[in-house]
């Protein structure tokens, strides 16, 4: 996987870490929360290799925060450009480009993302959010395929859908040209 912005694995690993400490959690308990295996925790937070955009989702949601806080430092004033050169991308080497266009604020769980998927790619399904978070997508051109909680939505450029997070939801693209949405998720609080 590529990141542009040159991502620093260690401090990934780093911010990783200290949630899951925050959040008194063992990496076996993070890892039982994520379903992702404890070594593969391990070799992250060790800043030994950068996972893909669905294991760094199921870390994110494990810990009830966005991928977006993982990879990126908070920011505190209270106007913040986030110019297109400072943008994090991650080029997943499945086919997706995530592009993160909101900053990490302290004590705010938002984000906005341009997801690019090229033609045959199922990003897999990703894990339920806490209850009460939100989702909003937008499709900007081709076909997505959206399930949330097995059932099927079928996107085209133009539409939007809004859904609860607390379920799980699958992306794919089964045309033959590149999809492109937009999606803002609101993770609810923890408790």
């Amino acid at each position: 996987m590529q990141m542009s912005a040159a991502l620093d694995i260690a401090a990934l690993g780093r911010r990783i870490r200290n949630l899951r400490k925050r959040r008194e959690l063992s990496l076996q308990a993070l890892s039982e929360r994520s379903g992702v295996s404890t070594s593969m925790l391990s070799t992250v937070e060790r800043g030994k290799r950068i996972p893909t955009i669905l294991i760094l989702s199921q870390i994110a949601t494990a810990l009830d925060t966005s991928i977006a806080r993982l990879v990126d430092e908070e920011t505190g004033p209270r106007v913040v450009i986030v110019r297109a050169a400072e943008q994090r991308v991650i080029k997943d080497p499945a086919g997706i480009e995530r592009r993160t266009l909101s900053p990490v604020l302290p004590g705010v769980e938002f984000e906005m993302m341009r997801t690019t998927m090229e033609p045959g790619v199922d990003a897999g399904t990703f894990p339920a959010h806490r209850a009460g978070s939100r989702e909003y997508l937008a499709v900007e051109q081709g076909t997505l395929i959206l399930t949330l909680a097995k059932t099927i939505y079928e996107l085209h450029a133009g539409d939007s859908i809004y859904y609860e997070g607390d379920c799980s939801h699958g992306y794919r693209n089964d045309g033959d040209v590149p999809c492109t949405y937009y999606l803002v998720m609101d993770i609810a609080a923890s408790r």
